[in-house]
């Protein structure tokens, strides 16, 4: 980038004074481009002057040169920290967003769609996911500048692009957060037998997720990625075994849990449209993908990466939704946990415990750090290591962790909570949005002017017109099995103690 021609001093990261020979040229994007030594003694700014600093802020602000370079200090610390993730631990990030909640939804989907369809839909919306998650990466390589989701809509409609999407950002990452925090009240309920009552337990819920949630920065949240990883795998094994063993052993029937290559009878359009997006919602990970990247030292490896986790994300749901399936028939429930019967299944929801919460608050981790970043884009707060970043970041990780509970008793289904959010959000973030950014941002001449532009072109229309038909037909479908499920009296009421069946 060019610089300004104005300079400013650099503060020394090893002692935390400062060089008077060290300079650091300004950039208009606010970060150091090289440091040039020179023979000037540091300025010190007249009191009353209005001179800027390389962020823009005015030396008058600050009582005094120490306070002033202790703050560069604290963002030069800053910038270091928030650079730190490699392709593997972005592959654990993405594991841990990924892999949760989305696994335990699909053995129901596969129930509705039968074994044909279920299998085609999880194997190609795989597929697709990958894809997209490319074009995504591609963005941010091409753009440096895009630091979240919203940054990239911005890129492709201007400051309308911005608001929107970042407000469908922020409530898709909440009403995330929210679905963990049914999932975490859904598993104690269980483990406890409906021991207390249900609110409690949404509460606990929401400390659980607030506490996991407190880490900024994504590399340090990665290090909890691995114990999540081992929970989903170990309790989707437990539930597998467990669903296979009893369907063998159970004495009211000699026959084998019932299960159709076709879908079930008396299947009806909302029906399949909320199992196809309960299985479109598990593989939400590009969502997250421009704030991970963001911290990544070397982003250019994100396609080890995204290769890495739609591989797993495929063999995971597909062997879980058809073999939970295959062991239960009709009658699986969702989340998948719950049909392991009394005993296994709290031993399949103890284990879990770990991804229900740690999935959940890396939800509340992006969309804070997402919120934060916006309103304290030009001061030190930003980076959370001052004690008034600390203070902000707390409050708002509190508040999105409120709002979510809200989300969570307010809504106490959730394979239509899921569907909602996919229709609404996941459409747009894992397959049109994608679809734009390649025809407005990374296509290169006429739609038709090589053979691989038409054939690239080809595809992403047709990722973009899937992505609308999963936004009308789901958002229809998931709003119509709710009014059903209230008209049938099936669903329990908001803010209860009533068990969450």
């Amino acid at each position: 980038m060019a610089s300004t021609g104005q300079q400013t001093p650099m503060p020394d990261r090893s002692s935390g004074s400062v060089s008077p020979t060290q300079t650091v040229d300004v950039e208009k994007s606010g970060r150091p481009d090289s440091i040039k030594q020179h023979d000037d003694s540091a300025k010190v700014t007249e009191p009353g002057s209005v001179e800027q600093t390389m962020f823009g802020e005015k030396r008058e602000q600050y009582r005094s040169e120490e306070d002033y370079m202790y703050e560069q200090q604290k963002r030069s610390e800053g910038d270091h920290k928030f650079h730190r993730l490699g392709w593997k631990k972005l592959t654990i990030c993405l594991i841990v967003e990924a892999i949760a909640l989305g696994a335990l939804s699909i053995p129901s989907a596969f129930a509705t769609l039968g074994m044909v369809a279920g299998v085609i839909v999880c194997i190609g919306v795989g597929i697709i996911a990958i894809y997209t998650s490319y074009i995504v990466g591609q963005v941010k390589i091409k753009f440096p500048q895009v630091s979240h989701y919203a940054d990239a809509g911005q890129l492709m409609m201007g400051r309308f692009g911005y608001e929107l999407i970042g407000a469908m950002f922020a409530l898709q990452l909440t009403l995330l957060v929210g679905s963990h925090c049914l999932t975490g009240t859904i598993a104690f309920l269980n483990l406890s037998s409906n021991a207390i009552c249900s609110l409690v337990f949404g509460v606990i819920s929401a400390i659980i997720l607030f506490i996991v949630a407190v880490p900024p920065t994504f590399s340090e949240v990665a290090v909890l990625g691995y114990i999540d990883f081992a929970s989903i795998i170990v309790a989707i094994g437990v539930t597998i075994i467990g669903t296979g063993v009893r369907s063998h052993q159970e004495p009211q029937s000699l026959m084998p849990a019932q299960w159709s290559a076709w879908p079930k009878e008396g299947t009806t359009f909302a029906d399949a449209w909320v199992a196809l997006t309960n299985i479109v919602f598990a593989y939400s990970f590009a969502v997250c993908q421009f704030s991970f990247m963001d911290e990544m030292h070397t982003p250019t490896d994100y396609v080890k990466s995204i290769w890495a986790l739609g591989i797993i994300e495929i063999v995971i749901y597909t062997l879980t939704g058809a073999l939970i399936y295959a062991f239960v028939g009709a009658d699986v429930r969702s989340p998948a946990l719950l049909s392991a019967g009394t005993t296994l299944s709290k031993v399949a929801f103890g284990i879990a415990l770990p991804v229900i919460f740690i999935s959940g608050s890396i939800n509340t981790t992006v969309v804070a750090r997402y919120i934060h970043g916006r309103v304290f884009k030009n001061s030190v707060i930003r980076y959370v290591n001052t004690p008034m970043g600390w203070a902000t970041w707390l409050g708002l990780v509190a508040l999105v962790t409120v709002i979510a509970w809200v989300v969570a008793e307010a809504i106490p289904f959730f394979s239509d909570l899921l569907g909602i959010m996919s229709a609404l959000f996941i459409s747009g973030f894992t397959f049109y949005f994608p679809a734009l950014m390649w025809f407005l941002l990374i296509k290169e001449g006429k739609w038709n002017a090589t053979r691989w532009n038409t054939i690239l072109s080809v595809i992403n229309a047709a990722v973009f017109l899937l992505g609308l038909l999963i936004l009308g037909c789901g958002t229809y479908a998931s709003v119509k099995d709710i009014i059903d499920q209230y008209a049938k009296g099936t669903v329990r009421g908001s803010f209860t103690c009533e068990p969450i069946g």
